[in-house]
């Protein structure tokens, strides 16, 4: 890195008072706004994310990666804007829940970094108020820049105009999107409907582009000095290993920078799809991440092909990582939230039944005998697992979620879903013997 100065690039991160207020929208509009105009737009996500930037890669058409100061650590988010500095005419974070909320929060990380904040309002039950909301986010803390903001779920050009008429002259008016159904993004029950399942996704950021161009402000934001910094250095230590990864709607939460890390490290990667009906290929290493198993109980519970290759791959000593959604397809059954049930691999003795509300969320810390790793845990499921815990992890912010980690041979499993990056060699540790 010595000789490589700090690289400017406008930049914004996206906040809003609360979670639900339209952060993703905005962004997406914003960047495939931007996009359609012939610049070259990275988006990256605050915290831990898989939906939103599945979305938001569709937006501006490169990976969208992870910005978190406690899970990445602020040498690898520094490192990450400085590269994407390098190769793009306008950079876009979006936060996470509301700007001042959670520890680090999407504040810290803003001024940490430098970053100028868009504020991202539900205007649609408000007019002058908006004014109001939106000076009390701005000057909440000393040092933070809040350079504009932009209005949700308007009703008309004449509500946009109050709203905007509203902001104090400090304050930039950035645009608006309209309440319509029609460029609304889906939901279920882990947030938005991953992006490859909306067939229509194209036309809706489109939509949204077009929505935004009605009220949008001309230029770029303020530019950003990114200064250069290095990432923790990933050993060469899977060169010549294929790593089997599930991939496909039931098996869809990576981490773009998870996958990078392995082929940095030398590893082959193979993905498969065990909703598909396929068989487990040729690998030394397999990995079945997060996603949502509860929507494919009968075609993985008929995969018994697939059953069959694990349970020789775990038994023949090969390593296995079962993260959250790969820890459920790992148990003997699994129960949806309407009560339909099915078995599933059972490489762990044990059963779990989606609920409705939240079973465990917050970032986790695990102490494994490859090393400390960081990640988090978002899911609706209780298991009932038989296997005593190798380990559990503990939640920096003195959070309930504890999860715990299971271990049968070269198997790992848990709820968590880790962030390699966080510890390179023991990352990838826990895809040899």
């Amino acid at each position: 890195m010595s000789g490589v100065g700090p690289r400017g690039c406008p930049a914004l991160l996206v906040s809003a008072p609360a979670s639900g207020q339209g952060k993703t929208s905005v962004t997406a509009a914003l960047a495939r706004w931007h996009a359609r105009q012939g610049r070259r737009v990275r988006v990256f996500k605050t915290g831990p994310d898989f939906l939103d930037p599945m979305v938001l890669e569709r937006a501006c058409g490169a990976p969208v990666e992870q910005l978190d100061l406690w899970m990445c650590g602020e040498s690898d988010v520094r490192a990450r804007l400085h590269a994407a500095a390098a190769e793009a005419d306008l950079i876009l974070v979006e936060g996470v829940m509301g700007l001042y909320d959670g520890e680090p929060s999407s504040a810290d990380l803003a001024m940490a970094l430098g970053l100028p904040v868009l504020a991202v309002i539900d205007g649609a039950a408000m007019a002058q108020t908006f004014g109001a909301l939106a000076t009390g986010l701005a000057r909440y803390r000393g040092g933070l820049r809040v350079h504009g903001v932009a209005a949700n779920r308007i009703g008309s050009a004449h509500h946009a105009s109050l709203l905007r008429e509203s902001l104090p002259p400090e304050l930039h008016w950035l645009g608006a999107l309209p309440r319509s159904a029609g460029i609304a993004l889906p939901e279920r029950h882990l947030g938005l409907v991953a992006a490859g399942e909306l067939d229509d996704l194209d036309a809706r950021l489109d939509a949204l582009a077009d929505a935004w161009s009605e009220h949008a402000a001309t230029g770029l934001p303020p530019a950003v000095d990114f200064a250069p910094a290095e990432r923790l250095p990933v050993p060469r230590t899977l060169a010549g290993r294929r790593i089997a990864v599930a991939r496909d709607a039931a098996f869809c939460f990576l981490y773009p920078a998870n996958l990078d890390l392995l082929r940095e490290a030398g590893a082959e990667l193979c993905f498969f799809s065990p909703v598909a009906g396929d068989a487990l290929p040729a690998c030394d290493a397999a990995w079945l991440p997060g996603g949502y198993p509860e929507l494919h109980l009968d075609a993985l519970s008929a995969n018994t092909r697939l059953h069959a290759d694990l349970h020789a791959h775990r038994d023949g000593g090969k390593p296995l990582l079962a993260e959250c959604g790969g820890l459920l397809f790992a148990l003997e059954r699994l129960t949806d939230r309407d009560g339909a049930s099915a078995t599933m691999a059972g490489l762990l003795a044990g059963q779990a039944t989606m609920q409705k509300r939240f079973a465990a969320l917050g970032m986790q810390e695990i102490e494994l005998p490859e090393g400390r790793l960081r990640g988090h845990s978002f899911h609706y499921a209780r298991a009932d697992i038989a296997a005593e815990p190798l380990a559990h992890a503990r939640n920096p912010n003195g959070g309930p979620t504890a999860e715990a980690v299971y271990r049968h041979r070269a198997m790992t499993a848990s709820f968590v879903h880790l962030y390699f990056p966080s510890n390179p060699v023991a990352a990838t540790a826990l895809f040899r013997p």
